[in-house]
């Protein structure tokens, strides 16, 4: 059976040696989905940000903790698998400088001037080759355009659309959209339900 990469968890970035910016995710949709894809037969490679929870042991565990840290595992782990699932939510921004001691309140604004990171998703998908890449698209307004414009940006092969309630809840409401913007599925329930939903349309249609 085909190897499946799937990206999980928040990443952080660090401003000082105590303080970062990260993301709201608690890994839970990644965790399920390696779950899932597990269940079907598949082996499973998972790089995780910083989470509180246990992945399955029969999946391979990668923990990083930046940005720039999942997306060269990600792209080592790339090369052996047929297809990605970028379920991680890493942070789109970091320091320009990370102060080497804690930063001291002085009373006054601190200005942070704030740098993107690279797209771990679009980065992958930009020397797929043969293999496929899924995209997530957590949005707080106009979840369908925006995950639509996401997957044409990131070069996905398909997109699955969320909301932001889905952060650290134990259930989850998603579309999957192909790039005519054609919705093929619209699941809700566990995450655990909605992983094996997923899991059943990429075998659909990218691993049939």
């Amino acid at each position: 059976m085909p190897r499946i990469l799937i990206t999980s968890g928040p990443t952080r970035q660090y401003l000082d040696p105590v303080r970062y910016l990260t993301n709201a995710s608690s890994g839970k949709m990644g965790r399920a989905l390696a779950e899932a894809a597990l269940a079907a037969g598949h082996e499973v490679v998972v790089i995780t940000g910083p989470v509180s929870l246990h992945y399955p042991d029969a999946a391979q565990v990668i923990p990083v903790v930046s940005t720039g840290q999942m997306l060269t595992a990600a792209r080592e782990a790339f090369e052996t698998c047929a297809g990605l699932i970028g379920a991680a939510a890493p942070c789109d921004y970091r320091p320009r400088q990370v102060e080497s001691g804690k930063i001291a309140k002085t009373g006054q604004p601190l200005l942070l001037h704030l740098l993107e990171t690279e797209d771990i998703v679009a980065s992958l998908a930009a020397n797929k080759g043969q293999r496929w890449v899924v995209g997530f698209a957590l949005e707080t307004d106009n979840h369908r355009g925006r995950a639509l414009a996401k997957l044409h940006r990131k070069g996905c092969d398909l997109m699955v659309s969320n909301g932001v309630e889905a952060l650290h809840a134990t259930d989850n409401q998603i579309e999957i959209l192909d790039p005519t913007g054609t919705v093929l599925a619209e699941i809700a329930g566990t995450k655990e339900i909605v992983a094996r939903q997923i899991l059943a349309v990429i075998e659909q249609r990218l691993l049939a």
